[in-house]
């Protein structure tokens, strides 16, 4: 059950940021699920920082998940309001926040490839989704469209005798230089997290990248799905692929 929200728009400290709990979004001063907020506290130079992990000393005020809320906040001066100081957040508060979500992205794939539960390379990955071994089919943002449809169609042909509850999600959020960074090697367009709980929190940060970047109606219309899952609508097309 969810905690009653504290009705001031400070929290008490990240000992009051638990997982389950609710508060308030200074933006929207809707109530919401703490998991769908982003809790941003003062830098003891007194600007405010996003604090993903909710650990960072302090009270703090929390935001909506979104690119557009954190800078409608910033536009409104909100920070200012609500930490009742003279804040004066950086004009790209919103495109900062996502550069630390999306490096929390390339963090957690490193350490799943640390694990040796990464596979790169079409071909690996190939015979990784022909084993069912796959857990998360990856692709660089800027991958060739072939090779995509070709991994993407065999991954669908998977889902048509699997458990539609449980299909394989496909995520294409980093760039080739972000996976080469990730994963040690270069050239690398498509990947495979190997089935097993390695992957999870690769996938629940990949989840909040997408959450903060297509929350809002006017960025789904700009922005091509990012994360989506294996559905068995297409057959994989014939051909070959390399990485």
């Amino acid at each position: 059950m969810l905690a009653i929200a504290d009705p001031a728009d400070l929290d008490r400290g990240p000992r009051d940021t638990k997982s389950g709990t609710e508060r308030m979004c200074v933006v929207t001063r809707r109530v919401r699920p703490t998991d769908e907020l982003i809790r941003f506290v003062l830098s003891p130079a007194g600007e405010p920082v996003p604090d993903l992990k909710r650990k960072l000393p302090g009270r703090g005020l929390w935001v909506s998940a979104s690119h557009d809320a954190v800078a409608e906040a910033v536009k409104r001066n909100l920070f200012a309001r609500g930490f009742k100081k003279n804040v004066k957040p950086s004009a790209d508060l919103a495109d900062e926040t996502d550069k630390l979500i999306l490096r929390g992205v390339i963090e957690a794939l490193a350490m799943v490839a640390k694990a040796g539960q990464v596979v790169s390379g079409f071909a690996k990955v190939e015979d990784a989704l022909r084993r069912n071994t796959a857990g998360i089919l990856l692709h660089a943002t800027n991958g060739a469209a072939d090779g995509i449809r070709k991994l993407d169609g065999l991954a669908r042909q998977n889902a048509a005798f699997g458990d539609e509850t449980d299909l394989l999600p496909i995520i294409s959020l980093l760039s080739s230089d972000e996976l080469d960074l990730a994963l040690g090697r270069s050239n690398v367009i498509h990947a495979a997290v190997l089935t097993g709980p390695a992957g999870k929190t690769f996938l629940s940060r990949s989840q909040n990248l997408v959450r903060y970047r297509m929350a809002d109606a006017d960025i789904n219309a700009r922005a091509k799905p990012s994360l989506t899952h294996a559905s068995p609508d297409t057959a994989p097309p014939d051909g070959d692929f390399a990485d």
